[in-house]
């Protein structure tokens, strides 16, 4: 294990193996609730939408930073988050293999005015897309606090991927 408790994966290039060796399942992607589109590409740059926390039962996690979440459980709602952003990419890209880089997350954290560890708590994402693809997961980031986020969920984040044009596994 590492310094962040997470054991790291070696030996294994395939993000959808890197997943199942962490012993992680995709989310179904939820729907749009508006006029607009999980993502969109743009020559080899794909731009995920918002997304939220979705837990193992298929709910929408809720609640404040600070007031009814603690750093620790938002952390683990931010990876959860970043499980659903994975999603958009494999139902958008129709492999993860096609991902040659994440460039950039913006992370948001719904938290009282006092909070001030929200890049703690984006690093649940940052860390999983590490994990999952390895040194291609590491990107550009902010994390930034919010006085609410739609439906009162914990974290919304969003992404930019580059990706190949070609259908082959990216080494």
């Amino acid at each position: 294990m590492n310094q962040r408790g997470r054991t790291p994966i070696t030996g294994i290039d395939k993000p959808e193996e890197r997943l199942a060796a962490l012993g992680l399942t995709l989310p179904a992607v939820p729907a749009p609730i508006g006029n607009y589109e999980i993502g969109s590409i743009d020559g080899t740059r794909l731009y995920l939408s918002g997304q939220g926390p979705i837990l193992e039962d298929g709910t929408l996690a809720t609640g404040k930073v600070g007031k009814d979440v603690d750093v620790e459980e938002a952390t683990f709602r931010a990876r959860r988050t970043g499980l659903v952003l994975i999603a958009a990419m494999k139902e958008m890209l129709g492999s993860l293999d096609r991902v040659v880089h994440v460039r950039r997350v913006f992370g948001m954290v719904n938290a009282v005015p006092e909070f001030t560890e929200h890049p703690a708590v984006i690093n649940g994402c940052s860390d999983l897309f590490c994990d999952v693809f390895g040194r291609r997961g590491r990107h550009a980031r902010a994390a930034v606090g919010m006085s609410s986020l739609p439906g009162n969920i914990t974290v919304e984040i969003e992404a930019i991927v580059s990706f190949s044009s070609e259908r082959k596994p990216i080494r």
